[in-house]
């Protein structure tokens, strides 16, 4: 890789189930500095390609010296940006903001952060379909489902290949984590639901596939060039001698991928940012699940560890990443309580467990209201950073989220409680993944009916576990495609969403149209 300003670098490839990668570490850039550059292989300059239509791609280092600005969200399906496209899933959120990019160059975020939902693995576009076909045919199982690492490797080329999204993935530093579709929908809901897909003659492969993909694709560029330098992929790829011929990968990555899965805390892939005035921290809350009956948690105990050290105070402003929802609008979170004291056995036994677990797996009950002992452990923890008893209290918490499919704030009550921080919950999804108008109807109805009903059911079951402090939806939802933006004002936050709008037909041109604006502080 070579940069305008004369920095070179270069690294040998490697390759994993017949895919060549490359991992390059460019150091020595000065803080807040820009410089363009261009990717050669062997010499030859592969990227920008010459009939590139897009602004040159550039390396933007971060300065810590001003306020951050940064967008986000989740939920992104990968079909094509033409008539058939948009009428089906309207417009892709995250194109209409590179195209508004290459038409404002000066006012360009300082990275984009993905809060899960990157792929469908299991609701396939007709282009992964048409390539499942051509490779194994979609009779046998897992039809047109994801089966392994090379087909997700087809599918992140789908999914990052569009001309915009692919220049605004060079230009802008990007953090990403993983959700449910990005292995299957429901995705360590429970145990029962963890012991019937392994059951499956074909979920290892897919399993495996999925996180060694993952690492390749994603997780090791949201590693801190000193973390990468400890991880254990990434120490064996930097110690192999091009001399001794080819490095093959597909035994060590798989090896992982397998481990990962079956004991999650033998590896982490929740991480940190620090951005100067702010901090984010990024947590996984799907593979690090614990889903034993009496024992289970969002985060099994290493995780929980790691996730408490980073929940301190002594930063102006504390981001959460967490691809679902921690706090839900009142009423919802209340009858995901409701279906987790009902599978755990209470009120009946065996009989009402199994009908909580088809509940809790039938309509998505399982946010971390449906694990409450998580849920009650952070809320606390995240009280005590915003009463400044882990160092100086910031001047916001705020959890960043997607998975619903529909944006929101909510807001701890925090003069009640006597809080230095605002405590926020703000949602933005889906990036291009609109719910049918039937359910938008049912989940607006849902978040907006007054906590009472549900709260007095609740109060009249002994056994649900209430939350220790309340919080208001105070804003949406709404249901629009949209990206999320965050921008640090000082003591304050203003939070934009923006959706893409089409006009004279021009389906691969969209404008970017802001959809709400909100102010915090």
């Amino acid at each position: 890789m070579r940069t305008d300003r004369g920095h070179t670098t270069s690294a040998p490839t490697f390759s994993a189930h017949g895919h060549y990668y490359a991992i390059l570490l460019v150091e020595d850039l000065a803080p807040g500095s820009v410089q363009d550059y261009q990717v050669a292989v062997d010499g030859d300059v592969v990227w920008p390609t010459p009939d590139d239509v897009y602004p040159p791609c550039r390396i933007a280092t971060l300065d810590r010296s001003r306020p951050s600005r940064f967008i986000y969200g989740s939920c992104r399906t990968s079909v094509p940006h033409d008539k058939e496209g948009t009428q089906a899933h309207g417009v892709d959120a995250l194109r209409a903001y590179a195209l508004e990019m290459v038409r404002d160059p000066d006012h360009w975020p300082d990275f984009v952060l993905f809060l899960g939902d990157q792929l469908y693995a299991d609701e396939t576009s007709r282009a992964m379909r048409e390539f499942i076909e051509r490779r194994r045919g979609l009779d046998a199982p897992p039809g047109s489902e994801v089966k392994d690492f090379v087909e997700y490797a087809e599918l992140y080329r789908l999914a990052w290949s569009d001309p915009a999204n692919r220049w605004l993935l060079s230009t802008l530093s990007s953090a990403m984590i993983f959700d449910d579709h990005d292995v299957r929908d429901d995705w360590n809901t429970s145990q029962a639901w963890h012991e019937e897909m392994n059951e499956l003659p074909w979920w290892r492969d897919r399993i495996t596939g999925a996180l060694a993909s993952y690492w390749i694709y994603q997780h090791a560029g949201n590693l801190a060039p000193e973390e990468l330098q400890e991880d254990e992929i990434w120490q064996q790829i930097a110690a192999h001698d091009p001399a001794d011929g080819e490095l093959d990968v597909t035994g060590v990555i798989d090896a992982f991928a397998d481990r990962v899965d079956r004991d999650p805390q033998t590896y982490r892939f929740s991480f940190t940012r620090e951005l100067g005035e702010s901090r984010l921290v990024v947590i996984d809350s799907r593979n690090a699940r614990v889903l034993r009956p009496g024992e289970r948690a969002m985060l099994d105990p290493t995780e929980s560890d790691w996730f408490d050290e980073q929940l301190h105070g002594d930063t102006s402003h504390l981001f959460i990443g967490t691809s679902l929802p921690f706090f839900l609008p009142p009423a919802i979170h209340d009858l995901e309580s409701i279906d987790e004291t009902m599978a755990g056995g209470a009120w009946g036994g065996r009989r009402m467990a199994r009908l909580g677990e088809k509940l809790r797996e039938a309509v998505d009950l399982e946010h971390w209201a449906a694990f409450e002992r998580s849920f009650a452990h952070v809320l606390q923890r995240v009280v005590e950073v915003a009463r400044g008893e882990h160092g100086a209290a910031p001047s916001t918490i705020t959890f960043l989220s997607g998975d619903v499919h529909n944006s929101y704030i909510t807001q701890v009550q925090h003069e009640r409680y006597e809080l230095d921080s605002r405590i926020l919950q703000v949602v933005c999804s889906p990036i291009r993944n609109p719910l049918p108008p039937h359910v938008r109807m049912l989940q607006g109805t849902l978040a907006n009916w007054t906590r009472s009903p549900m709260r007095r059911l609740a109060r009249r079951l002994p056994q649900v576990r209430l939350p220790a402090y309340e919080w208001d939806l105070t804003h949406g939802p709404w249901f629009d495609n949209n990206m999320g933006g965050v921008e640090v004002l000082g003591d304050r936050l203003l939070f934009t969403w923006a959706r893409g709008l089409v006009s004279d037909e021009k389906y691969d041109q969209p404008r970017l149209d802001r959809v709400s604006t909100v102010l915090i502080g």
